[in-house]
């Protein structure tokens, strides 16, 4: 397992500030305007920045938490995420991207959970991400489309059913303008969609999923990054 000390992330730290040139931040030094907000799982193995080359500052706004929530809670109703809401309403942002991966911790968590007649109790904050996903698991398991027989694994199936599910969530508030597009990825590392570790596949737009209308709207070249482990709707 790898350790670290304060040593090393400040030596790290120091690395890429020392890697930016004097004018870096110039642009975005007092305001921002991202082109995109992501959400993401909370994931060591999957970087935001990294599966979307961002070099740059103010580009991407970027929102993760276990699970790629797109949910929160307030005054004991579930609620868009202020996280996600706030580029969309303060900085003009008009895409907002869903993005799950492969062999996702908090889906396997959450299904333990479901399956489990008496479930080890986890500590309060995670506690609270998994019992948001525990109506989402226990609503892919009950669809059809989803089948624990099939080569790909029932917890990268229900990644991507939770995908959906985000990305419905979002699109459907009444707190996104109809300018915004809503998308939806997995960020496979493992070589399940495809030879190619590291593509972000696109799984949902804008509530299609149908893998022929999404292969059309892609460009040509990227056809084979917009597919499906379910059918659609």
């Amino acid at each position: 397992m790898p350790e670290t000390t304060l040593a090393e992330l400040l030596e790290r730290n120091a690395r890429h500030a020392e890697s930016l040139t004097g004018s870096y931040f110039d642009p975005v030094q007092t305001a921002q305007e991202p082109a995109v907000v992501s959400v993401c799982c909370s994931d060591s193995r999957v970087s935001q920045e990294g599966m979307w080359s961002v070099d740059e500052p103010g580009w991407l706004f970027t929102v993760g938490n276990i699970g790629n929530q797109a949910t929160d809670r307030y005054d004991g109703d579930e609620v868009l995420s202020g996280d996600l809401l706030y580029p969309i309403q303060f900085t003009d942002t008009k895409i907002a991207a869903v993005v799950g991966h492969t062999g996702c911790g908090a889906v396997t968590a959450t299904l333990e959970r479901v399956r489990s007649d008496d479930p080890d109790p986890l500590a309060p904050g995670i506690e609270k991400r998994v019992e948001s996903l525990v109506p989402i698991v226990e609503a892919g398991l009950a669809d059809p489309r989803i089948d624990a027989d099939r080569d790909a694994t029932l917890v990268n199936q229900l990644v991507e059913y939770n995908v959906d599910q985000q990305v419905d969530f979002i699109r459907t508030s009444d707190s996104i303008p109809d300018s915004a597009t809503v998308v939806g990825f997995v960020y496979d590392f493992q070589g399940v969609y495809s030879d190619t570790r590291g593509i972000c596949n696109l799984v949902n737009y804008g509530g299609e999923t149908s893998v022929e209308k999404l292969r059309s709207i892609v460009p040509d070249e990227f056809r084979n990054h917009a597919q499906r482990l379910l059918p659609s709707d």
